[in-house]
């Protein structure tokens, strides 16, 4: 049972929150659109707030005479998009302006907290203050979108070296066809509608400062953690115990999630690789993901990988969110070997509330969120190497990530993070700057 919130914290009459993200939980499983169900869910767990949810859906003939529909509950809202401007973020869906302001004038929220602004499109906040000028828009970002036209990963887009800084000049030599002066002006068209988003919630330190580095302002940022769910406790939370002699001395690795290659994919495999013709027959690496939305020749590479990779990879193929602490307990540790800055991400979050240690990139969010030795291990960004080195250590003394899991921070609780909004939403709606955690 989720315990109230401080009777401090519920509103003498019932506060309205409008969540909404760019897709929705039961059409695709990505980070954002978990992270405001979960949120949604955790404050509408709460008294004094009345909670509704809106997500988005981009399927062919997903619209059906309306743009907003409601088939999952009189208390859920989806909006099938159409036209999108995706350098700018600009929605050119005519019909949607109107049938926003139905929905808003309906709902009447106080607060509405956007988990993204794709596919709702930037001019979304200039809608809102319109109608509802009274009510307070608050942003959980999710990656760079608006610094870096490569999807938002701070990657360069040929070499897909680390990009510390979205210069014109930088930005240019990526995407040679579109000139400077475009790019001056893609974040002119997305500050002057960032200008009216009341407060910032950034879901990792590193992230808020490159926003408030980019223009951002630091009185409007605070650093929140997304809602996570509670461990599922049908197992153990300690690094497996194995019944299988044959294996008892062999360190499972686990990968979850998405299958890219900037999720570093390649970087496990070629570190399987390498300690395939070192011989090592005691680290065995455990692939759960899909790569179906992946380019042709990514696909390719890696099942070529995969095939060269011996017989210590194994790829399990997609799985299901609700099994992932199931299938977390069945590794003795977990690797994110992303090659691009990450955010905070989720797989890091449920190896934390399994006390699974973490195995991780040196930078970025995770970086931030993994301390070494207390929660895990770093390793240099894309070094294969330098992974197999750390791993081979680690299969001949067992008792390291025996003791990471004694020690190993746990994430809050979904009532304490809600908490932490309510806070931000309470002293916007009295006036109050909402900054608790500046940039």
């Amino acid at each position: 049972m989720t315990s109230a919130m401080p009777r401090s914290m519920v509103p003498a009459a019932p506060t309205k929150v409008l969540v909404a993200t760019h897709s929705h939980p039961a059409i695709s499983k990505g980070g954002a659109e978990i992270a405001a169900w979960r949120l949604y869910e955790a404050l509408a767990a709460q008294p004094g707030w009345d909670v509704w949810f809106m997500g988005c859906v981009r399927e062919p003939g997903a619209r059906l005479g309306s743009a907003i529909t409601q088939p999952f509950g009189d208390r859920q809202f989806l909006y099938a998009s159409s036209s999108f401007d995706w350098f700018k973020f600009s929605n050119l869906d005519k019909t949607y302006p109107r049938e926003l302001e139905a929905v808003l004038r309906d709902v009447v929220p106080d607060i509405l907290h956007f988990h993204h602004y794709v596919n709702f499109g930037v001019e979304t906040f200039l809608h809102i203050k319109r109608i509802l000028p009274d009510s307070r828009i608050v942003l959980t970002l999710h990656e760079f979108q608006a610094i870096c036209n490569h999807y938002g990963q701070m990657v360069t887009k040929q070499k897909k070296n680390l990009c510390y800084e979205a210069t014109l000049r930088d930005c240019n030599k990526c995407f040679p066809e579109i000139n400077r002066a475009d790019f001056f002006l893609r974040k002119a068209y997305v500050m002057r509608f960032f200008d009216l988003v009341d407060h910032f919630i950034s879901p990792s330190q590193f992230l808020a400062e490159r926003y408030v580095a980019w223009g951002l302002p630091a009185a409007k940022m605070s650093v929140i953690e997304n809602v996570i769910a509670p461990v599922d406790n049908a197992g153990d939370s300690t690094v497996k115990d194995d019944t299988n002699e044959d294996e008892a001395d062999t360190l499972d690795i686990g990968y979850f999630g998405q299958i890219s290659f900037l999720k570093g994919i390649h970087v496990l495999l070629e570190a399987a690789a390498i300690l395939e013709d070192e011989g090592v027959t005691n680290i065995r690496f455990d692939i759960h993901g899909d790569y179906s939305s992946q380019p042709e020749e990514f696909q390719t590479d890696f099942l070529t990988r995969l095939d060269k990779a011996g017989r210590n990879v194994r790829f399990h193929g997609a799985y299901d969110n609700q099994r992932v602490d199931r299938l977390m307990r069945m590794a003795d540790a977990v690797l994110v070997p992303s090659i691009w800055w990450e955010n905070s991400p989720v797989v890091i979050q449920e190896c934390l509330r399994n006390k699974r240690p973490i195995i991780c990139s040196n930078i970025g969010g995770m970086a931030e969120k993994v301390r070494p030795g207390q929660d895990g291990f770093h390793f240099p960004v894309g070094s294969a190497a330098a992974l197999a080195a750390l791993l081979r250590g680690l299969a001949k003394d067992r008792k390291k990530l025996t003791a990471i899991t004694r020690t190993m921070q746990q994430p809050d609780p979904p009532q304490v993070t809600a908490a932490k909004h309510v806070a931000i939403y309470d002293r916007l709606l009295a006036g109050r700057p909402a900054a608790d955690q500046a940039a």
